[in-house]
């Protein structure tokens, strides 16, 4: 079945995944049948939607229009057989049984369509063993969305042993059309990538409290401060229930073996109905004390060094079983748990020969198999390599899909690259404008990037509020947005070498604060600039209330937040934003002709120039001393006599950051 084909999608189960799965589905245009076991629970499921929904609307997300159609393309079913006579696709969201979930395949089969595709819903159970209830194994796949699904955004779409490609590639495309970012897992494996990362880290984080080897607070201190995860161990296994890890940990334990034996905290947990804030009670207490209180400043080395140890050994085994490579891991870790930088990535950096030594320490020690490192990850330590080595590194750097990266002489041209969405900024894109931007620095060749946005209607709409302004619902998703958007912009200002922004259409609230972190701006006379937050009730959050102002200057900054107007490009030249406004026909060749010119400039002295007007702006006194110094360094380097020796001669330098 092509994408084309699907039409209907029917959602088994209306509780909180199945009808935001069937929400995510009629958002997106679909026919969508809602099914549940009695009327009462699929009337509660529809509710739900409707109320979401208008949610929505209230807050500008969608129009009332929207939402209306949306509600009316779900249809409820309480006979399973009617439910699924009709379905292209079918998402099966019951609860997360075996014995559940293969009653309902068993329910169902003859009544779909013969070409009809199944897809569960599972967070960790075998896709292969749910398959073989039907008699289409190859049309059964993994759909598993994250909870909310309307504001998460990651899809794994897994694989079973008999799962054709077409159904994968069918699969894949739904989600993509949902406004989803899929992830393909290539093999049937216990907890797929997201789950088999964060519950055996979960598991970790309680053996060494049980153990005696550090306190709750000490852990979670590491975790969410000197790890940079979102939350802490505890605090995370609290917010989504201590029983759902655990449940997938035992299953994990019975596929997988010891290594993922349960700690007894955590069954102590599941036995006394301490199961985290839904519960009133979990690590912390929600009832009668203060909550997850996390302290900034207890974290531990060695908690750290256990903890990454044990991340990157299931990663070594994902790839080395050929369920993921790196990159899709690092994407499902970032989308589906907030990670700033995946594990792969964190394991690289961290160094992956004394993550296997502090393995083998623990082994030696304890005897137990969750520390028996992975052939792969040993054989890439001893080889000096990391998960993203060698020729896995190029590949897993330039295989982007919301932006591009292209190399004109000495510039590096990161084009956003999302046009039917006005390129506007997704979670997805964040990572992957991360990425370039460490890939460009990386590169010696490269002297100067380009940003512009595809097309000529945007140079960036602002945040894409289909996918991630949803988010702004949960406070702790919403800060932590936040902030990857500050250090992915951030990392713009503060790389070493000249930023150009090319700005052509729209450039507004996340688009202007991207343009804010370049050094020079260029636009096209049609171009439309603002921050309309405060119409939204939010703020800049990306650093636009910081960063705008050293630009414009504190008055016009507040003017262009508080008013939430648009400007046009002649009036922000006027304010000193832009540093010229060209025809609309001229705006990429000025850009490009502008980066080139900076990229043709002495490289240390622009380094240092950009670090001391940075220093500067904070402290003025900091700032006169980085002059200082790289003055005196600058009158040792080749760059100089570079300089002296075409200037006496009327050439131009060719400067070489010597």
């Amino acid at each position: 079945m092509d994408i084309d084909d699907i039409n209907t999608v029917t959602v088994l189960g209306a509780g909180n995944m199945g009808h935001g799965i069937a929400e995510v589905a009629a958002l997106a245009g679909y026919t969508v049948n809602l099914r549940d076991i009695n009327e009462e629970f699929v009337q509660k499921g529809y509710d739900q939607i409707e109320w979401s929904l208008n949610k929505l609307a209230e807050k500008d997300r969608i129009s009332a229009d929207e939402a209306e159609a949306a509600l009316d393309r779900v249809t409820t079913f309480v006979d399973a057989g009617e439910s699924v006579a009709d379905a292209d696709v079918v998402i099966e969201a019951v609860p997360e049984k075996m014995e559940i979930k293969k009653e309902v395949y068993g329910a169902i089969d003859e009544h779909a369509p013969a070409d009809a595709i199944f897809a569960t819903n599972t967070s960790s159970l075998s896709i292969t063993e749910l398959s073989e209830v039907t008699d289409r194994p190859e049309q059964f796949c993994g759909m598993h969305f994250f909870n909310p699904p309307v504001r998460m955004q990651l899809v794994e779409v897994i694989s079973g042993a008999h799962t054709s490609d077409e159904t994968m590639d069918a699969i894949e495309a739904l989600a993509d059309e949902m406004g989803k970012t899929p992830v393909r897992v290539r093999k049937d494996s216990p907890g797929f990538i997201v789950n088999r990362v964060l519950v055996p880290l979960m598991n970790e984080a309680a053996w060494i409290v049980d153990n005696e080897t550090a306190t709750i607070a000490e852990v979670d201190s590491t975790t969410k401060y000197d790890l940079g995860l979102p939350m802490g161990s505890f605090e995370l296994a609290d917010q989504v229930g201590i029983d759902v890890g655990f449940h997938v940990l035992e299953y994990m334990h019975e596929v997988l073996g010891d290594a993922y034996r349960p700690c007894p905290l955590l069954a102590e947990k599941v036995e006394n109905g301490n199961l985290g804030k839904k519960s009133g009670k979990g690590f912390y207490d929600y009832e009668d004390g203060d909550g997850a209180q996390v302290p900034s400043d207890e974290g531990r080395e060695d908690v750290a060094d256990r903890l990454l140890a044990l991340m990157a050994n299931e990663v070594a085994g994902l790839v080395a079983n050929d369920v993921a490579d790196p990159a899709a891991i690092d994407r499902a870790m970032q989308l589906g748990a907030g990670y700033p930088d995946g594990p792969a990535k964190m394991a690289d950096s961290a160094g992956l020969a004394g993550l296997v030594e502090t393995l083998d320490d623990l082994h030696d020690e304890t005897g137990e198999d969750r520390y028996v490192a992975v052939d792969y990850l040993r054989e890439l330590a001893e080889a000096d390599e990391g998960f993203y080595g060698g020729d896995e590194e190029e590949e897993a750097g330039h295989d982007f899909e919301t932006i591009r990266i292209e190399r004109e002489g000495k510039v590096g041209h990161v084009v956003l690259d999302r046009p039917h969405r006005m390129n506007t900024i997704s979670g997805e894109l964040l990572d992957e404008l991360s990425e370039a931007i460490d890939l460009l620095e990386a590169d010696d060749e490269v002297r100067a990037i380009l940003l512009t946005g595809e097309g000529d209607r945007a140079f960036s709409a602002g945040a894409d509020v289909q996918s991630m302004a949803a988010g702004g619902a949960d406070p702790i998703g919403a800060v932590e947005l936040s902030r990857k958007g500050q250090s992915t912009f951030g990392k713009l200002q503060d790389c070493d070498m000249p930023v150009v922004a090319g700005i052509d259409g729209y450039c507004l609230g996340g688009g202007m604060e991207l343009a804010t972190c370049a050094d020079l701006r260029v636009a096209s006379e049609r171009s439309e600039l603002g921050q309309p937050e405060h119409n939204l009730g939010l703020l800049p959050g990306w650093g636009g209330t910081q960063r705008l102002q050293r630009i414009v200057g504190e008055g016009r900054a507040k003017e262009i937040i508080f008013t939430a107007d648009r400007f046009d490009a002649e009036t922000m030249e006027r304010y000193g934003f832009l540093n010229e406004v060209v025809g609309n026909d001229e705006l990429h060749e000025k850009a490009m002709e502008l980066a080139q010119s900076m990229a043709g400039g002495p490289p240390i002295a622009q380094k240092f120039t950009k670090r001391a007007m940075s220093k500067g702006w904070e402290n003025e006194e900091a700032g006169l001393e980085i002059e200082a110094q790289a003055f005196g360094h600058l009158m040792n380097t080749e760059d100089l006599m570079t300089g002296i020796t075409a200037f006496m001669s009327d050439e131009e330098p060719e400067f070489e950051g010597k």
